[in-house]
């Protein structure tokens, strides 16, 4: 308890909207996996095939991307908390949307995917700006690692709890399961509200209203938009392809939760240290971990396509993930910080153009997987299309490691330049 409290202090000693940031991101985190994990679990047991659940996840990356440039339009005449807060609510309209279906079809799935892409355009936009301003190069490792360690711990919860309820609410009658689904659509719009209510606490400044489409870009930031495009060849995996693989060769709702939750455990309280000791110089280390870590759950998976396999790739791909994001989102910050410096802009304009580069490479890893679905099998695409962008995805790390060394060769610059 001594050491809860001494953490706790910690936490307050930092700045309000920091925080207020902070405990608003950890009540959406009980609702991240279900719009992530239970979506695509759902579209595969009412249509059976794994196309369809791609073709949902290629909606909802659709809409991000023109979500983003909207967002900075409706800036100018709404408060940021105001379009965070749509963001958060709108998960559980394309939620309302998707379960009033009566059959999955293409045009359906389109409607309902281009709503949570809406959803998540306006919450990361924002989510992202809000970080940006809330925080500094200093905290941000304590303040992505406290956040990773709230989302992982969500993520052990939550999966273990949905797959549960869902499992016992249709143990007599499998039929009973759309109705389970709909009890957890409720229940996420309520937290919705309620991260909604807290993130009004915050007294956090809108982007300058400034231009923020541009065409040209510092070098680093053409850089920073490569990063994005190999980090967006496995982000829609991330998210589809534990539902499939589960669903496909291990059970049903109840083994997903299960799954992720036992993958969470190991990942969580090592998170939480990583982000509250490391400094910024650890970040490329803690990224290169994150790519062999997912390149390497990902070779079981295609060897024996088994439920031993699915369960190794979990465990990696959960401990992966966290790590990738703690080392992506503070290069991000850097860089945005080192260019919109050089260059004078908006800080908003690099989120959006950023966007860009993330649904390309969403667009390429899953057209991928379409194609060795279409030309070749389900299984084939479930097997090999995985290592395939993981392989891909470890130019990510000369990548970065180039941007780092940019960013620190401006900073010398623009030290020599300043007056004593």
């Amino acid at each position: 308890m001594k050491k809860i409290f001494e953490e706790y202090r910690v936490f307050l000693s930092y700045p309000w909207d920091m925080r207020v940031l902070l405990v608003t991101n950890l009540i959406y985190a009980f609702v991240m996996p279900v719009v992530e994990m239970f979506i695509g679990a759902y579209v595969m047991r009412k249509s059976d095939d794994v196309k369809m659940v791609v073709t949902y996840q290629l909606a909802v990356y659709a809409g991000i991307p023109l979500t983003f440039f909207i967002n900075g339009w409706l800036l100018r005449h709404f408060r940021i908390q105001r379009l965070y807060s749509v963001g958060m609510l709108l998960s559980g309209v394309s939620m309302i949307v998707m379960m009033s279906l009566p059959e999955l079809s293409v045009a359906g799935l389109a409607v309902a995917g281009g709503l949570m892409g809406m959803s998540f355009g306006l919450y990361w936009a924002n989510r992202d700006f809000l970080a940006l301003s809330s925080t500094n190069d200093s905290n941000r490792n304590y303040y992505y690692g406290l956040e990773t360690f709230f989302a992982t711990n969500t993520g052990i919860l939550v999966p273990l709890i949905i797959g549960a309820f869902i499992g016992w609410y249709s143990r007599n009658d499998a039929s009973l399961a759309g109705q389970a689904y709909q009890v957890v659509t409720g229940i996420v719009f309520i937290l919705a509200i309620i991260a909604s209510v807290i993130c009004h606490r915050g007294h956090f400044p809108n982007p300058p209203n400034t231009p923020f489409i541009f065409f040209r870009f510092h070098r680093l930031w053409r850089w920073q938009l490569v990063m994005a495009v190999l980090t967006g060849l496995t982000g829609g995996f991330i998210v589809t392809a534990p539902a499939m693989l589960v669903m496909k060769l291990v059970g049903k709702e109840g083994s997903l939760g299960t799954i992720l939750s036992l993958g969470g455990a190991l990942s969580a309280v090592a998170l939480y240290i990583i982000g509250r000791t490391t400094k910024p110089e650890h970040r490329l280390h803690i990224y290169a971990v994150g790519l062999l870590l997912f390149l390497l759950g990902t070779i079981p998976n295609a060897l024996w396509f088994n439920a031993s396999g699915v369960l190794i790739f979990m465990i990696c791909m959960v401990l992966a993930r966290p790590l990738q994001s703690i080392a992506n989102f503070t290069i991000q910050m850097l860089t945005i910080d080192t260019v919109s410096h050089i260059e004078g802009r908006n800080k908003n304009a690099y989120l959006c153009n950023q966007e860009f580069g993330f649904f390309v490479g969403r667009l390429l890893g899953l057209g991928l997987f379409l194609v060795l679905a279409y030309k070749v099998s389900d299984v084939f695409a479930l097997r090999y299309a995985l290592p395939i962008v993981a392989g891909l995805q470890l130019t990510a790390f000369w990548v970065a490691r180039i941007i780092l060394r940019g960013c620190a060769e401006e900073v010398r610059i623009s030290n020599r330049g300043s007056p004593a």
